[in-house]
């Protein structure tokens, strides 16, 4: 079986120029970068490298850089972090709803320590409007975390606009763009944000690598103490094949320039396009508001989302429910249950995420495939025609 991996959004694979770069690093450079020998120096300058290539990637200071083991990392260090090390008189947090759950429970944690937090309410296509920003903010804000583009709908959030009425009010604000980098351009300094988070297994870069950047000046407390490796905010012998791996990935999309997100775009509109119009009862979540080029989240009328993922993998199609970090939960997606869907709605969606290696004809079997199993599923639940009659 010729198997279709349509999940890019959970995970992407490794680019063979990021596998070799972390082979090398793995035979030959096994020093400390924290030594002060032949040996350490050389690990600490493939650390320097990488550090400056994910700096060039979102046009920040490799100064600014503090490498992580991924964007939950990164999402705690920069919310605790700031929470913590925030004047007594600003206590306040602020999160748009449909954040990952590193954000939303690492703020759930924080309200238990006095530091209360509000929620801001999403509109039917999962954005945050600067009104309802507004309404959110107090004098005693100390940070607003709003994610760049969702997981699960791919909705890019107006940051700019958004860090802009936060820190008006003298609040920090921190982005977490792990959807976004390696799909569309980030640049920290036109966001105008002050902390923002990136994974590199989301960009065919290595699992256990991801970065935060800190604009310079910002008050950070860190999370892990030890040693003063990533300038005292996270102590730790760096995971150098890793970064180095995550150096090479963000290197890859320099040198790419945006080439091939055009055809992923096109291979996303080509698969939409045709389940809808193949399959009675379906519509985009979100609907076609900005999102990222990649992503696709899809309703189908009358089937249980679960029922139709079992389905598509049998017949060697990967796709998912929503994010992989909440897999294997029975409670609906709370971004679509944010978005104002109907609980059977929110209970029949699937994800659909693109990347590197998709192919036409790969959209074009899975647009074969799925009305038959579709009308299958309603079969047996009962739901076809009210499907069809939709």
């Amino acid at each position: 079986m010729t198997r279709i991996y349509l999940d890019h959004n959970a995970t992407t694979p490794v680019a063979p120029a990021v596998a070799d770069a972390m082979t090398s690093a793995l035979r030959t450079v096994f020093g400390n970068p924290s030594s002060v020998h032949a040996y350490g120096q050389e690990a600490k300058t493939a650390l320097d490298e990488a550090r400056s290539a994910v700096a060039r990637l979102i046009g920040a200071e490799p100064t600014e850089i503090v490498f992580t083991s991924g964007g939950s990392e990164s999402d705690n260090l920069a919310i605790r972090g700031v929470a913590e090390a925030a004047a007594p008189g600003r206590r306040h947090l602020v999160a748009g709803a449909i954040e990952h759950e590193a954000v939303l429970r690492t703020l759930k944690a924080l309200d238990g320590e006095d530091r209360p937090t509000t929620l801001v309410r999403v509109d039917e296509r999962g954005m945050i409007t600067a009104d309802r920003l507004a309404e959110a903010l107090t004098d005693e804000t100390a940070l607003v975390s709003v994610m760049h583009a969702n997981n699960e709908i791919g909705t890019i959030q107006p940051v700019a606009e958004l860090a802009a009425l936060a820190r008006d009010r003298g609040a920090l604000v921190h982005t977490d763009a792990v959807q976004s980098v390696g799909k569309i351009p980030v640049d920290v300094r036109e966001l105008g944000v002050d902390l923002l988070s990136l994974s590199g297994h989301k960009f065919n870069g290595p699992k256990g690598a991801g970065a935060l950047w800190i604009r310079r000046g910002t008050r950070l407390h860190a999370q892990l103490t030890g040693g003063r490796q990533e300038r005292n905010r996270r102590a730790g012998t760096e995971n150098l094949p890793a970064i180095v791996g995550l150096g090479a990935a963000a290197r890859r999309l320099l040198e790419a320039r945006g080439k091939g997100a055009d055809d992923v775009t096109a291979l996303r509109n080509r698969l939409e396009a045709g389940i809808l119009a193949g399959v009675p009862g379906t519509a985009v979540n979100g609907g076609t508001s900005r999102r990222v080029g990649n992503t696709s989240n899809i309703s189908f009328h009358g089937v249980e989302a679960e029922s139709l993922l079992i389905a598509l993998d049998l017949e060697g199609i990967a796709v998912s429910t929503g994010s992989a970090c909440s897999s294997g939960t029975l409670e609906p997606s709370h971004v679509l249950r944010a978005m104002g869907l109907s609980p059977h709605r929110t209970q029949s969606s699937i994800r659909f995420s693109l990347g590197l290696g998709n192919t036409a004809a790969e959209v074009d079997r899975v647009v074969e495939v799925l009305p038959g199993l579709v009308d299958r599923l309603r079969a047996l639940t009962g739901r076809g025609a009210a499907a069809a009659g939709r």
